[in-house]
C-alpha cells in the first residue's frame, strides 16, 4: 500500500501537462462519472465488493490508482542495481485522467541514483484490460502473469520483462487495507517477479536479471496531510513481508499492519501488536533538508523475525515536483537477520513519504 500524493497534486499535474503538451481533447460525460469525494478521507464502504482477477489486474473507475514495481537486479559482471517504475492515475469528475510516472534507478557499487518523471492528461482512461498504459515515451504492459516495462530517461533507460512467481496476495485478508482513520483501499501484490532485460546508466549497457515486486492499489480516496513506511521485503528462505504505518503531519503513528507470505506460499495478516519498527540511524536530504529515518531494526512476533534493514544507497530521493508535487524516499535496501532462529538475508525496498514537510 503506498505512494504519496498531496492535497496540491492535481492542480499540479493539470498545470504541467498545460504547460508541457498539446491540450487534450475536452472530457466527455459518460453514464458513470467519477464519484466526487464527501470529504477528505473517505468512509469505506460498509460492504467490499470482493476482488476478481483477471479483472482486477486493470484499470478502475475510481479518484485515485497506481501501478507500482520496484527490485533488484543483476548484471553478467555481478553488479548491483535497483530499480523502481510507477504509474498514477487519477480522475476527478469533469477532468482529463491524468497519469503520472516515476522511474529511477540505483548504481549500488558506485554509491549513484538517477531518477525522472512524465505527466500526462488525456480525455479518457487509457485499455482497462489487458493493462497498457503509455505515459509519453514511456510504457507499462501486463496481463497479471507478465509485465513489460519500458523508460527512456535523461541519464537512464531500461526495458525489462517480468514473471510471476506465486499468486498475488490480498492485503487485509480480503484485499481491502484500511490504512488510516477512515481511510482505506484496494491493495494486492505480486510479490515475487523475476525480471530479465536491458538496463543503461551511467553510459553503459547491460543485460540484467534479478527479482522485483508489483503492487497495485486504487479507490476512492484522496490523500492528506501525513505520511507512510512502507517496507516490501524479500527474504532467501522464500518468505515474504510487506510492512506499513502510517503517521500524521504530527509524525504520530495512526496504524500498522502487512501480510507475511510463508516459504510454502500461505499468508498471515499481521496486526500492530505483532510488529515493531525501531529507527536505528537518519539521513539528511542535501537537496530538500528532509530527514529521513535510514536504517531500522524489524520485530515480527509469531513467527519469530528479527530483521536489520539497511539502505544500499543513502541517496535515493526523488523530488517529483512537477509531475506529482512530491518529495519523498524510495530506495534498495538489504536485510540481515533471524527467521525462527535461523539466520536469514534478503533484500527489499522501503518508502519514506511526509518527512519533506518536516524540513527546518
Amino acid at each position: 500500500m503506498r505512494r504519496r500524493m498531496f492535497l496540491g497534486w492535481f492542480a499540479l499535474v493539470l498545470s504541467a501537462c498545460a504547460r508541457g503538451q498539446e491540450q487534450p481533447a475536452a472530457p466527455q460525460p459518460t453514464t458513470e462519472p467519477s464519484p466526487r469525494p464527501a470529504s477528505l478521507f473517505l468512509t469505506p464502504p460498509p460492504v467490499v465488493a470482493p476482488v476478481e482477477f483477471p479483472r482486477d489486474f486493470g484499470s478502475h473507475d475510481v479518484l485515485t490508482e497506481w501501478w507500482y514495481y520496484t527490485g533488484h537486479l543483476t548484471s553478467a559482471h555481478d553488479r548491483r542495481f535497483g530499480f523502481e517504475f510507477v504509474v498514477f492515475q487519477v480522475q476527478r469528475f469533469g477532468y482529463p485522467v491524468v497519469y503520472a510516472a516515476h522511474a529511477a534507478v540505483t548504481v549500488v557499487d558506485r554509491q549513484t541514483f538517477h531518477w525522472d518523471e512524465r505527466v500526462v492528461a488525456l480525455p479518457q482512461r487509457q485499455a482497462r484490460w489487458p493493462l497498457e498504459l503509455v505515459i509519453a515515451d514511456w510504457r507499462l504492459f501486463s496481463d497479471g502473469q507478465q509485465d513489460r516495462l519500458e523508460a527512456q530517461a535523461r541519464d537512464f533507460a531500461f526495458s525489462l520483462k517480468l514473471q510471476s512467481q506465486r499468486s498475488p496476495i490480498l492485503h487485509d485478508g480480503d484485499g481491502y487495507f484500511s490504512w488510516a482513520p477512515e481511510t482505506g483501499s484496494y491493495y494486492y501484490s505480486r510479490t515475487r517477479l523475476t525480471v530479465r532485460g536491458t538496463l543503461e546508466v551511467e553510459g553503459e549497457g547491460h543485460a540484467v536479471s534479478g527479482l522485483a515486486w508489483n503492487d497495485h492499489q486504487w479507490g476512492n480516496f484522496i490523500l492528506g496531510p501525513g505520511g507512510w513506511d512502507w517496507f516490501a521485503l524479500q527474504l532467501d528462505d522464500s518468505t515474504d513481508l510487506m510492512l506499513w504505518q502510517s503517521r500524521d503531519a504530527t509524525q504520530r503513528i495512526l496504524t500498522k499492519s502487512g501480510t507475511l507470505v510463508r516459504p510454502d506460499g500461505s499468508i498471515l495478516t499481521l496486526k500492530a501488536e505483532q510488529i515493531g519498527i525501531s529507527v536505528t540511524n537518519r539521513w539528511r536530504s542535501p537537496s530538500s533538508g528532509a530527514v529521513y529515518p535510514s536504517g531500522w531494526h524489524l520485530e515480527i512476533a509469531s513467527p519469530n523475525l528479527v530483521l536489520t534493514v539497511t539502505p544500499l544507497v543513502l541517496e535515493q530521493e526523488l523530488r517529483t515536483l512537477r509531475s506529482t508535487g512530491v518529495i519523498y524516499w524510495e530506495g534498495a535496501v538489504d536485510v540481515s537477520g533471524t527467521h525462527e532462529g535461523y539466520p536469514v538475508r534478503g533484500q527489499g525496498y522501503v518508502e519514506l513519504t511526509g518527512y519533506a514537510f518536516q524540513a527546518p
